[in-house]
């Protein structure tokens, strides 16, 4: 809680990126292209000297060999502690649902957003997939004091591999992997790397996240200012107070208590998207449906039985913010049924 130099630097960068989404789309697409190839061609390289150039045997070793993934390790503990582990790999796969909430923007939405999610999603995992794999290499899992990174190791590399993926630093594992490869220069590179992946990330949410209240004001659930454009055709109201309340949750936690709440929620809410296909299909079976579900009835009822799972898992192993996440959920229940009784629709 309370402000200190990371947060003011978080809010700093909310700020201005809000003001870079109010001067357009235009705008607001062109820094997102340039930060996404940045993360694309940085995760590369992290895989590449990670996986191939410089993979250290000890840690490949430890881990794929004689060691966590060996045999005799799945129990029910690790099923539960592996669960509780997707948070962060499901952060980097969540703008997949995003890139529809700039659907009323896009010139072809039945061509392109199909695309866009499959490419989109597709790439993500493989990404994550292999630069998981890249640490993996370099680290490993627990920590293993006793074993050594390899000869002719310095100081901190020992101290680094000691620790393993699970001990790095203020979770900063593609740093620590890093740091086997190249020493401290390493941890600078891969911090600017990183700094230049969250840019992106950030300014993907502010720029989508806005399209949401917008459309949430014109259904009569939400202030009716959101849904009101500023001259350059952006939801100005929308995204000022989206930054607001932005830079309020980034002075109430740290950032893994607020993903673990972020996640919690969105599952949720996913969830609930998916199940309102079969509601949909009974309802409205004639209604006209320019993209269907791939898979239907069995893949999205796979995803409804995988992510409520998960979402029992979090309940028991991160209950301390996943719990608060799904009463402030609830709590938003009466407030919907109220506004979309009594608030006007914007035209």
């Amino acid at each position: 809680m309370g402000l200190n130099a990371e947060r003011a630097g978080a809010i700093a960068v909310i700020a201005f990126l809000t003001f870079v989404n109010l001067r357009g789309l235009d705008m607001g697409r062109a820094v997102q292209n340039f930060f996404t190839s940045a993360k694309v061609l940085s995760l590369g390289l992290i895989i590449l000297l990670g996986c191939i150039v410089a993979p250290n045997r000890n840690a490949v070793e430890i881990n794929f060999v004689s060691g966590f993934f060996g045999p005799g390790q799945w129990s029910m503990g690790f099923v539960a502690a592996f669960g509780a582990a997707m948070v962060g790999s499901l952060f980097a796969a969540d703008a997949w649902a995003t890139v529809t909430f700039t659907a009323s923007e896009i010139r072809n939405p039945k061509r392109d957003l199909p695309r866009a999610l499959a490419l989109g999603t597709g790439l993500v995992i493989l990404l994550y997939v292999l630069a998981n794999l890249a640490y993996l290499c370099q680290l490993p899992v627990l920590a293993t004091p006793a074993a050594g990174p390899g000869p002719g190791a310095d100081a901190l590399r020992r101290q680094v591999f000691g620790l393993g993926i699970a001990g790095a630093p203020h979770d900063r594992v593609a740093a620590a992997a890093m740091q086997m490869v190249w020493g401290s220069v390493g941890g600078v590179v891969t911090a600017v790397l990183v700094m230049l992946s969250t840019f992106g990330c950030a300014n993907g949410l502010i720029l989508t996240g806005a399209r949401v209240l917008y459309a949430m004001a014109h259904d009569g659930v939400f202030f009716a200012v959101a849904g009101r454009l500023n001259r350059a055709r952006v939801p100005a109201a929308a995204l000022i107070m989206q930054s607001v309340w932005a830079a309020v949750l980034t002075l109430s936690g740290t950032y893994s208590e607020l993903l673990d709440y972020v996640i919690f929620a969105q599952l949720l809410f996913y969830v609930i998207t998916v199940g309102a296909v079969f509601v949909m299909r009974a309802r409205r079976p004639d209604a006209p449906r320019p993209y269907r579900a791939w898979g239907y009835p069995w893949l999205p009822a796979a995803y409804v039985v995988a992510a409520v799972a998960l979402m029992a898992d979090l309940l028991v192993v991160k209950p301390r913010y996943t719990w608060g996440g799904l009463l402030i959920v609830v709590s938003g229940v009466p407030v919907y049924m109220y506004l979309h009784r009594r608030a006007p629709r914007v035209a």
